[in-house]
């Protein structure tokens, strides 16, 4: 494969690797994908603002994906996550024996990002020692490993990524302004989920892809509505995660707006508000029917009707009349045992 300093991604290529990465039609999210398509076909630092959940480690792999420098490697960094004392080696690598714990030489995350792309997020939080020794390297395009004297060059494109209101750190002195202009040549806004609520359904169906029938949860209209009504504090995270709750809790069933209000709040399902309980009649055993004879036809559809309405009240009656766990015991999908005893005329307690 060629490098990615001689790739060259057509237009087509790189409208569909971003629209892979980037799940949406709404107008905040045709414009994000065009700023993306222009800022990938260039070498300048990218600024990636928005709140934290929104997707901006997606945003920076899909800049690299439709950039000339996709062969090659794609590192993130969360900087913010990393301890003070530890920033420094993770970033630039260290020597055998520079400090108590430094067992053997270890390259840093700039020379693994080589001719690639390298996502520096939560940059907000970065130590304010730390970013004068960014910024030399931003400039030197050199990195000096901790214990060594000897400069190595790298050739990395850096894209960074800050939830912070980065004026208001300028102003308080918490982040050093030429920094901020180096690694913000270009400033992409990233949009919160409620900017893009009308994103949700393309968003569902795209974190259910690939799962089974079983785990996956369906939202009616009214379900639908609640989900785009909703603030998203925290944003394409949190939807994700009401998803996934979604298919642990309710996989196969359909669920409603009441349903979704649960969810959101991260209760847990109250059995007599969600589950119906319903009054069974006790079990009555089929006795075996007698084999046909010349003389005596059996109503096959009628045994067999029989049959499953004795093993219908037998799984309520096990589940003390919970719907949703008798459908468990039956090996049926909710809606179809609910299909089953409105056929028999198994009501469910109002």
């Amino acid at each position: 494969m060629a490098s990615g300093a001689n790739m060259v991604i057509s237009t087509a290529e790189c409208e569909r690797t971003i629209a892979a990465l980037v799940i949406g039609t709404s107008p905040a999210v045709q414009r994000l994908r065009a700023m993306i398509a222009r800022v990938a076909a260039s070498e300048v630092s990218v600024l990636l603002a928005g709140p934290s959940g929104s997707g901006k480690e997606l945003v920076a792999q899909a800049i690299h994906a439709a950039s000339n420098r996709c062969a090659n490697p794609f590192v993130a960094i969360n900087t913010g996550a990393i301890p003070g004392e530890l920033i420094e080696s993770e970033l630039f690598g260290h020597e055998k024996g520079s400090f108590t714990g430094a067992h053997n030489r270890r390259t840093g995350h700039f020379e693994n990002a080589h001719k690639g792309t390298l996502f520096l997020d939560e940059i907000g939080d970065m130590r304010f020692d730390m970013q004068v020794k960014l910024l030399r390297v931003l400039e030197e395009r050199l990195v000096t490993r901790v214990g060594s004297s000897v400069g190595t060059p790298v050739d990395v494109r850096i894209i960074s990524a800050t939830h912070r209101d980065m004026d208001h750190a300028i102003a308080d002195g918490r982040f050093r302004q030429d920094l901020f202009f180096r690694l913000g040549v270009v400033l992409v806004h990233v949009p919160a989920l409620a900017e893009r609520a009308e994103d949700i359904p393309l968003l569902i169906r795209h974190f259910q892809k690939g799962k089974p029938a079983g785990a996956i949860a369906h939202f009616d209209e009214s379900a639908l509505k609640k989900l785009m009504a909703h603030d998203w504090p925290g944003n394409v995270r949190e939807l994700r995660n009401v998803v996934e709750r979604a298919g642990v809790l309710y996989g196969g069933e359909i669920l409603n707006a009441e349903d979704v209000a649960l969810l959101l709040t991260n209760a847990a399902p109250p059995l007599e508000s969600r589950r119906e309980r319903v009054a069974v009649a006790p079990v009555s055993f089929v006795p075996a029917a007698p084999a046909p004879g010349k003389d005596q036809p059996i109503d096959l559809r009628q045994e067999i009707e029989a049959i499953e309405l004795e093993r219908i009240n037998m799984a309520l009656e096990l589940a003390d009349g919970i719907v949703s766990e008798a459908a468990r015991l039956l090996t049926l999908k909710r809606t179809t045992l609910i299909e089953k005893m409105r056929k028999y005329g198994v009501q469910a307690v109002a």
